[in-house]
């Protein structure tokens, strides 16, 4: 399922990191972008991009961002953010123009919604910094909880 996909890359990322940095705190963070329970890909290529778009194109999906946070003394916490995002309806020319600009490139469901794709976004239901790409409000108070002092 998507969001426990988010959740296991992000812990997957912390703890490799976590062990080659001991006693510190690490923070490990990943996205899923799903319509339904299909998930999109992180768009490498204009085709990828062009089915991402036209799939979220007129509707609603789902972004899911995990969380997960090894402390110095080893322990691994984890929190998931989902935030749900409208799309207006796209024509041909609007996925055109925005394939021809390559903010896509990378990206988890072949957008950025801090970039131009802003202008496609009808409405965000929950964490905007979860669809950017880490939920900063959840990662603050994760992070605080366990002693991190910034």
């Amino acid at each position: 399922m998507p969001p426990k996909l988010a959740e296991r890359l992000a812990a997957e990322k912390a703890r490799l990191v976590a062990a080659r940095y001991p006693g510190t705190f690490v923070l490990g963070a990943d996205t899923v972008v799903a319509c339904g329970r299909r998930i999109l890909p992180k768009a490498e290529t204009v085709g990828e991009a062009r089915s991402c778009l036209a799939l979220l194109s007129g509707r609603r999906h789902r972004v899911h961002g995990g969380i997960a946070l090894v402390t110095p003394a080893g322990k691994l916490l984890q929190r998931r953010v989902t935030t749900a995002v409208a799309m207006k309806r796209l024509s041909a020319q609007e996925i055109d123009a925005y394939l021809a600009c390559g903010e896509w490139q990378g990206k988890a469901g072949g957008y950025a919604i801090q970039g131009r794709a802003a202008r496609f976004v009808r409405e965000v239901i929950g964490s905007y910094s979860n669809v950017v790409g880490l939920p900063l409000f959840e990662t603050t108070m994760l992070l605080e909880g366990q002693g991190f002092r910034w």
